[in-house]
C-alpha cells in the first residue's frame, strides 16, 4: 500500500509543534494562534478545538489527562484532556517558553525559556519546583530520559548539560561539549538529546549534520547516522521499539534510517516546508510532523513495506561502538528490557513478574522436559520455582490424595528501605543517612550512593558487575548483596567510608546454593538471613562471628542496631491460613536473647511493610494499616509488647478525605515518624527523589469529641489531647528508662530520662488542673491521676495540692496531703492506687 500523505492545515502560517499522549488515542497541536487541536488517532473527524486566551505557542506535551501548553508571554497552562478546558497556569516565567519535556511518570514537567533557568515543575502541585542553573546561557530543548531521574539540556552556548533530578538539589552530571552546534533560541534548526527507548543512549544533531550517538553509562560519542542532510537537522525521532529512526532538516529532507546499521533505508522528496516536530504513533506505522506553515501532517505506513516489520519486533538496542548486531529477523526470543515490552509499552509489576518467570522457565529449554517412557523421572516445578523429582510410581503416588495440596500462604521476604524496579532502576535503600540507587545498563549495573550531609561524607559511584540487589548505609559504611550467578556464587560486599590503611573493604561468598534473603548493618557488625535458613552474623571488617539455623523459617528480615539483632520470620499458620510473624531478638556482644520467637502484633489481614530500629535504638514497625507501632520492655524477656505510635489514617491532612495518599516509612527519629509522603496509587517513592515529611506522634487514645457546645467540645478536646500526652510520655519514658537500666548510658542520656519523668507528671498536674475546674464531683478521678506521680520528693504532690486549693477543692487538697506525708516516710507502695 502505498504511503498516504494527510494534510491538515492546523494553525496560522508560522511554526507548529505537536504531541501525542502516551497512548496514542489523540494527537495535540500549537501554533501562533489562539486555539488547541486535538486530533483522534484513525479518525477522519474534524478535531476538538480548545480555545485559549494565549497565543504564540512553541511547546506542547502530553500525557493521558492533559497537556501542557508553553506561550511567548512565559506561560505553561496546564489543559485536561477529558473536560478540553483549562485547568491551572502551572509556571510562568518572565521571557518565551522555549520548549517543555513531561517525565514518563507525568509527575514532573521540564521547562525551558529564554530565561537562563530550567523549571522543573511537579505537575499535581506547583509549588513543587526545582531549578537546573549550572548552564550559563539559555536552554533551547529539554528531554528525560525513561527513567524520569536525569534531564538533558541542549543549551545556546553548544553544550549538552545532564542533570540527575535523584536528590532534592539536582546534580549537574555532565558537560558535554563537541556534540551540538551554538543556535540561537529562534533558530529552526533543533539540537535536542532524543533518548533511545532502551535508555542506555541520547542521540542529538552535530554541528556537522550528523545524528550522533552518546552512552550514557561514560558519555562518549558511540555510533552516528551520516550523509542524510545537506542543512542541519530540525528535527528528529526514535521509533517506540527503537528499531527505526526517522530524521528531518531545515533542507526540508526527512529520512529513515536503520538503528541497528546506521543505513539510510528511505529518503522522502515530498517535504515542502521544514518540520520542527515529529513523533513515531506508539504502536501503528505512522509518522506525525508539523512544520514551519502552521500545517500537520500524518503520514500512515510511514515505514515502507519492506522495513515495517521492524516496527514489530522486541526492542533494539542503542547503536554502541562494540555492541554484537541484534537479530532482527523476527524469529529470535523477544527480550524484555528494562521494564518494556516488545512493543515498546512499560509492563506493569504483575507483566514484569510473569515475564521473569517465563524467561526463567525457557531457559535451555526447561519448559520441554517430558516423562517420554514413563519411567517417573521427569521433574517438575515447586511452589519456589525449582525443579524437584516427580515420582510417578510407588508407594508414596499411592498414599497421594488426589486434588491440590494445600500451601500455608507465607510473608515473602523484602529488604527494609528497597523499591522494586521501575524502568531501569529502583531505590536499594533510603534512610536519613542517604540513599543508595542502581541502574539496570543490561550487562552490569551502576550504583550511586548518596549523603544527605556531603560535608561529612562524599558521594560516590560505581560499576557494578555482580548486579547487587540490596544495601544497608549507615554513618560507616555501605554494605550490599547480589544473588549467584553463574559466574559466582551470593556475595557480601561491605565498603567503609572512611579508613585509616590503604583497604578495608571486604566481599564474602556464601557455600553454593544459599542466597542472601536479607541484610542489615550496625556500627558494630553485619548480619545476613539466608535461603538455607540461617543468621550468618559479621564483625565491620569481615570476621565470621556467629552462624545458626532461625527457628522461625522462612526468614522474612532483619535489622540491626550497635549489637542488637532482630530477625523475623515465618511461624505457625493461623485460621486464616496465612503463617504468623515471629521475632527474635538478641545482643550479639553479650550472647544474650531478649526476645525469643514472640509473636509480631499484626491483625488478620495486615501485613507487615517495614522494620527498623529508632534513633534511640528501639524496634519499630510499619505496617499496611498505616500504623506505626514500638517495642516497649524489650530488653526484659517475655515483656516486650507492641504500642502505637501513630495511626496515618487518623491525620488531620486527611480529615476532608479529599486526599488520596500514603506514606513510606523512612526512619523514627527526633519524636517524629519521617517518610515520603505518596500520592494517589503509588506504593513505592520514585525517581526523581521526592522530599522527606515528618509527623508527630499521636497515639491513637480516642476519636474527636462529638457535642453540640463550642465549650462542651473545647474541654473535651483539651482532656483528649493532655490524656494522648500522659501516655506519649510515658512511653517514651519507659523507653528511656530501660536503656538507662539496660546500658551503658551516658549522662546526656541520664538527664533525658529525668527531664521526662518530669515531663509525665506535669501532664498529669494539668489533667489535675481539667478535673478540679469540672466540680467536687470529679475529686475521685482526680485524686487517682495525683497518685500517677513519679516525683518521689513530694513536690509535685505539694503542686498538686495548692492546684485543689486554687480551685477551692479543700477535701481533695487534704487527701493529696496525706499522700504526700506517707510517701515520703515509705508509707505508700509504688504499685499502690
Amino acid at each position: 500500500m502505498a504511503n498516504r500523505l494527510r494534510a491538515r492545515p492546523a494553525h496560522a502560517p508560522g511554526p507548529a509543534y505537536l504531541s501525542y499522549t502516551p497512548n496514542g488515542k489523540k494527537l495535540v497541536t500549537v501554533g501562533l494562534n489562539g486555539a488547541l487541536r486535538v486530533f483522534q488517532h484513525d479518525s477522519e473527524d474534524e478535531p476538538a478545538v480548545i480555545d485559549v486566551l494565549t497565543d504564540n505557542h512553541f511547546a506542547v506535551a502530553a500525557t493521558i489527562e492533559f497537556i501542557l501548553v508553553g506561550a511567548e508571554d512565559g506561560s505553561v497552562t496546564k489543559y485536561s484532556l477529558l473536560t478540553n478546558s483549562m485547568e491551572e497556569m502551572l509556571v510562568r516565567s518572565s521571557l518565551p517558553v522555549r520548549d517543555i519535556a513531561i517525565s514518563p511518570d507525568g509527575q514532573w514537567a521540564a521547562v525551558a525559556s529564554d530565561e537562563l533557568e530550567v523549571k522543573v515543575v511537579n505537575t499535581q502541585d506547583m509549588t513543587r519546583v526545582m531549578y537546573l542553573r549550572e548552564h550559563p546561557r539559555p536552554a533551547k530543548h529539554v528531554s528525560f530520559d525513561i527513567s524520569g531521574a536525569m534531564v538533558a539540556v541542549s543549551c545556546t552556548d553548544g553544550l549538552v548539560y545532564v542533570y540527575s533530578l535523584s536528590s532534592e538539589q539536582p546534580q549537574l552530571v555532565k558537560r558535554i561539549d563537541g556534540l551540538i552546534k551554538m543556535l540561537d533560541n529562534e533558530a529552526e534548526a533543533s539540537s535536542k538529546a532524543v533518548w533511545h527507548p532502551d535508555g542506555r543512549a541520547f542521540a542529538a544533531p552535530s554541528s556537522t549534520r550528523d545524528f550522533q550517538v552518546v552512552a550514557r553509562n561514560d558519555w562518549k560519542l558511540q555510533k552516528a547516522f551520516r550523509g542524510g542532510h545537506r542543512g542541519d537537522i530540525s528535527a528528529a525521532a526514535w521509533s517506540p521499539n527503537g528499531a527505526l529512526l526517522v530524521t528531518a532538516g531545515v533542507d526540508k529532507s526527512l529520512v529513515l534510517w536503520e538503528t541497528r546499521s546506521q543505513k539510510m533505508l528511505k529518503s522522502f522528496d515530498d517535504v515542502h516546508n521544514v518540520i520542527l516536530a515529529m513523533q513515531w504513533h506508539p504502536t501503528d506505522n505512522v509518522l506525525s510532523y508539523t512544520n514551519n506553515n502552521g500545517e500537520l501532517f500524518i503520514r500512515e505506513n510511514f515505514a515502507p513495506n519492506e522495513h515495517a516489520k521492524l516496527l514489530k519486533i522486541a526492542l533494539q538496542h542503542a547503536p554502541m561502538n562494540g555492541d554484537p548486531l541484534n537479530d532482527i529477523s523476527g524469529n529470535a526470543r523477544k527480550p524484555m528490557l528494562n521494564g518494556v515490552k516488545p512493543n515498546g509499552h512499560v509492563r506493569s509489576g504483575d507483566d514484569y513478574i510473569e515475564g521473569l518467570l517465563d524467561d526463567a522457565m525457557s531457559q535451555d529449554g526447561a519448559d520441554f522436559i517430558e516423562d517420554d517412557d514413563g519411567a517417573g523421572y521427569a521433574e517438575e516445578p515447586n511452589r519456589n520455582g525449582k525443579r524437584v523429582a516427580r515420582s510417578i510410581e510407588g508407594p508414596q503416588a499411592k498414599r497421594q490424595a488426589p486434588g491440590p495440596v494445600w500451601q500455608p500462604q507465607i510473608h515473602e521476604p523484602f529488604q527494609p528501605g528497597s523499591t522494586p524496579w521501575k524502568g531501569n532502576r529502583r531505590y536499594l535503600c533510603l534512610n536519613l543517612t542517604g540513599f543508595v540507587w542502581t541502574v539496570n545498563q543490561e550487562t552490569h549495573n551502576t550504583v550511586t550512593v548518596e549523603f544527605y550531609d556531603r560535608q561529612e561524607h562524599r558521594d560516590f559511584h560505581f560499576t557494578d558487575p555482580y548486579m547487587y540487589d540490596k544495601a544497608c548505609l549507615n554513618e560507616k559504611g555501605t554494605l550490599f548483596a547480589c544473588p549467584a550467578s553463574s559466574h559466582h556464587p551470593a556475595i557480601l560486599y561491605y565498603r567503609p567510608h572512611e579508613t585509616w590503611t590503604s583497604r578495608t573493604d571486604w566481599r564474602t561468598e556464601l557455600p553454593k546454593g544459599e542466597e542472601v534473603s536479607s541484610i542489615s548493618l550496625s556500627d558494630s557488625c553485619i548480619v545476613a538471613t539466608t535461603t538455607a535458613g540461617y543468621v550468618r552474623i559479621y564483625s565491620l571488617f569481615g570476621v565470621p562471628l556467629k552462624m545458626y539455623r532461625q527457628k522461625s523459617s522462612p526468614a522474612v528480615t532483619c535489622v540491626s542496631w550497635r549489637d542488637y539483632v532482630m530477625t523475623v520470620g515465618n511461624g505457625p499458620v493461623g485460621g486464616d491460613e496465612t503463617t504468623r510473624l515471629l521475632y527474635t531478638i538478641e545482643n550479639v556482644k553479650r550472647d544474650e536473647i531478649c526476645q525469643s520467637e514472640d509473636i509480631l502484633a499484626l491483625p488478620d489481614g495486615v501485613e507487615l511493610k517495614s522494620v527498623f530500629f529508632s534513633e534511640k535504638g528501639d524496634p519499630c514497625i510499619y505496617d499496611s494499616d498505616g500504623v506505626l507501632l514500638i517495642l516497649q520492655h524489650w530488653r526484659t524477656p517475655g515483656q516486650a509488647k507492641w504500642v502505637p505510635l501513630l495511626d496515618t489514617r487518623t491525620l488531620d491532612r486527611l480529615a476532608s478525605g479529599k486526599k488520596e495518599e500514603s506514606y513510606w516509612p523512612v526512619a523514627v527519629a527526633n519524636n517524629k515518624f519521617h517518610c515520603i509522603i505518596l500520592k494517589g496509587g503509588e506504593e513505592y517513592p520514585y525517581f526523581p527523589r521526592p522530599l522527606l515529611s515528618d509527623f508527630e506522634f499521636r497515639i491513637p487514645i480516642s476519636s474527636a469529641p462529638n457535642g453540640d457546645e463550642d465549650e462542651i467540645n473545647a474541654d473535651n478536646t483539651l482532656q483528649n489531647s493532655l490524656e494522648e500526652k500522659y501516655v506519649q510520655s510515658s512511653l517514651q519514658y519507659s523507653l528511656i528508662q530501660d536503656l538507662v537500666e539496660n546500658t551503658n548510658a551516658t549522662q546526656t542520656q541520664k538527664l533525658e530520662a529525668t527531664g521526662l519523668e518530669r515531663e509525665v507528671d506535669k501532664v498529669l498536674l494539668q489533667l489535675l488542673a481539667v478535673e478540679c475546674r469540672e466540680g467536687e464531683e470529679r475529686g475521685m478521678k482526680a485524686l487517682e491521676i495525683a497518685t500517677l506521680m513519679k516525683d518521689r520528693t513530694g513536690k509535685m504532690l505539694e503542686a498538686a495540692g495548692k492546684v485543689a486549693q486554687r480551685f477551692q477543692r479543700d477535701i481533695l487538697s487534704e487527701k493529696i496531703t496525706q499522700l504526700a506525708e506517707r510517701r515520703l516516710v515509705g508509707l505508700v507502695d509504688d504499685d499502690e492506687v
